[in-house]
C-alpha cells in the first residue's frame, strides 16, 4: 500500500497547480493525475452531471490501485466529495477555496473570491461563507470565460485579459485586501494578476494547504511512500495534450487517455 500511487483528478489542466504542490512536498510519492479536458468546465455542469464525472473518475484511478485520490477541482469538490465519501471506501483529499485565511487576515473587512459557477452555488461553498464571515464583506464573482481559455491554451491572451479587468474592478472598487482563487485553473492566472492589482492586495490559493493535508493523511493511516526508487508519476488527458505539456513546462510525460 505505500509504494500505491496517488490519484488526482480534475475538470482539466487546473489541478495541475495541485499536483505540483504534492509532487514539491511529496517528492517519493507517485501520482497519477487526470485531466478530464473533455468534460471542462464542471462549474456550468449540474450537481448530478459532476457527480457522474468524479465516479467517472474515480473509478479509474481506483483501477489503478491508488492509495488515496486528491479531488483536485473545486467544482467537483463541493458538488460530489460528499457522495465519493459515502460511497468509495478511499480517503479523498478535497479542495475549499481558502476563505478562512482570508476572513482571518483582511483589514479591510472586504475580501474577493473568484470561483466558477458550480463552486459559488453550492451548498458546502455557502457553509463555508457562513462559518467565517462573520462581520466580513464577500464579493462572489464567477469567472466565466476563464477556463476555457486556460484549457485552450490562451492564458496570455487579450481576452483573458478583459475578462480579469471585467471580474477584478467591481471587487477593487469595494476596497477588497484580499482575492481568494476559487478554481485550480486559476493559480495560472497568478503572474497576470499581480500585475492588475495593487501591491496591498493578497491573492490567496488552496494549493499549498492541500498538499499539507495529503501529506497529514498519508501519515495518520501510515502509508508514506517508502520507496528508494524514482516515483512513477503519470499524467493523462482527454482533450489537447499539447496544452497540458505546456503548462507543464514539458517536465513530465503526458499521454492521451480516451476516458
Amino acid at each position: 500500500m505505500r509504494n500505491k500511487p496517488i490519484g488526482i483528478f480534475d475538470s482539466g489542466i487546473g489541478g495541475t497547480s495541485i499536483f505540483k504542490e504534492i509532487h514539491e512536498l511529496l517528492p517519493n510519492e507517485s501520482c497519477i493525475y487526470l485531466a478530464d479536458s473533455k468534460n471542462a468546465p464542471y462549474g456550468n455542469r449540474s450537481e448530478e452531471e459532476i457527480i457522474q464525472l468524479s465516479i467517472k473518475n474515480t473509478e479509474y484511478l481506483l483501477n489503478q490501485g491508488c492509495k488515496i485520490i486528491v479531488v483536485a477541482c473545486n467544482t467537483a469538490t463541493t458538488n460530489a466529495i460528499i457522495y465519493l465519501r459515502k460511497n468509495y471506501d478511499i480517503p479523498f483529499i478535497g479542495i475549499e477555496p481558502a476563505i478562512k485565511p482570508a476572513a482571518l487576515k483582511t483589514q479591510t473587512k472586504v475580501v474577493g473570491i473568484l470561483a466558477t459557477k458550480g463552486t459559488l452555488s453550492s451548498q458546502l461553498f455557502h457553509k463555508t461563507i457562513d462559518l467565517y464571515s462573520k462581520d466580513i464583506k464577500i464579493i462572489e464573482q464567477v469567472g466565466e470565460g476563464i477556463v476555457p481559455l486556460i484549457e485552450s491554451g490562451q492564458l496570455d491572451s487579450e481576452a483573458m485579459q478583459m475578462y480579469l479587468e471585467t471580474y477584478l474592478e467591481p471587487m477593487l472598487k469595494q476596497d477588497i485586501d484580499y482575492l481568494v482563487l476559487g478554481c485550480t485553473h486559476y493559480p495560472y492566472l497568478i503572474p497576470m494578476l499581480t500585475k492588475m492589482l495593487p501591491a496591498h492586495v493578497k491573492i490567496i490559493d488552496s494549493g499549498r494547504a492541500v498538499a499539507k493535508q495529503t501529506q497529514a493523511v498519508l501519515s495518520q493511516l501510515d502509508v508514506l511512500s517508502n520507496s528508494i526508487e524514482n516515483p512513477r508519476i503519470q499524467l493523462f488527458s482527454n482533450g489537447d495534450v499539447s496544452v497540458l505539456k505546456s503548462i507543464l513546462d514539458d517536465k513530465f510525460d503526458v499521454s492521451y487517455l480516451d476516458f
